[in-house]
């Protein structure tokens, strides 16, 4: 499974707990530079965890957006691994 996390500087030990569950592929967009959004984010992956703290509204709805057209679900929380977890799809958690 791979995931694309937008948002946060730092991600800690969240690459760490997705691989745990049966992630495989993780990219990161931080969202401070500007053309994040003018060059588009790589929409072959499987789920979208957006840190809704650490972006802001255009990026979010940009992303909101581009992940609708593609079928690819998107989960916003906040940039910890409790609130991250909660807010996975049960076919993540239930390994």
């Amino acid at each position: 499974m791979s995931v694309l996390i937008v948002g946060g500087d730092h991600l800690g030990s969240i690459p760490k707990e997705l691989k745990k569950i049966g992630v495989d592929n993780i990219r990161h967009m931080s969202g401070r530079n500007r053309n994040v959004i003018k060059r588009g984010m790589p929409m072959t992956m499987d789920l979208i965890i957006v840190l809704h703290d650490y972006v802001n509204h255009n990026l979010a709805n940009v992303t909101k957006k581009q992940a609708k057209e593609c079928n690819i679900p998107v989960v916003f929380a906040k940039r910890s691994w409790s609130s991250i977890y909660k807010k996975l799809p049960d076919s993540l958690t239930n390994n």
